[in-house]
């Protein structure tokens, strides 16, 4: 399924990044997606969850940084507001 999507997004890459900036976010095409845990994912989320290997949370924090740099997401707070790199640090903190 991943080779498909990437076959779609190189076929049409046109559509999804200008000549001047890579593949992913289009300055002016953002899109803003709520995640929430209604009641009918309770069940899903009270599964057993299995750590991650340091070596897997590490590539995975950095692959976020690297997304949040490229502005492709923007961390926000609980509240939905931004979070300034400050903020993000403090909010890193407190985990």
């Amino acid at each position: 399924m991943r080779h498909d999507l990437i076959d779609v997004l190189y076929t049409y890459k046109n559509a999804f990044a200008p000549d001047n900036e890579p593949l992913g976010a289009i300055k002016g095409l953002e899109v803003d997606i709520t995640f929430n845990i209604d009641r009918q994912y309770l069940q899903v989320l009270k599964r057993t969850s299995y750590p991650a290997s340091l070596t897997v949370r590490e590539a995975l924090e950095k692959h976020i940084q690297e997304l949040i740099v490229t502005g492709s997401v923007e961390q926000k707070n609980k509240s939905g507001l931004a979070l300034s790199n400050q903020e993000t640090h403090l909010e890193d903190s407190k985990e």
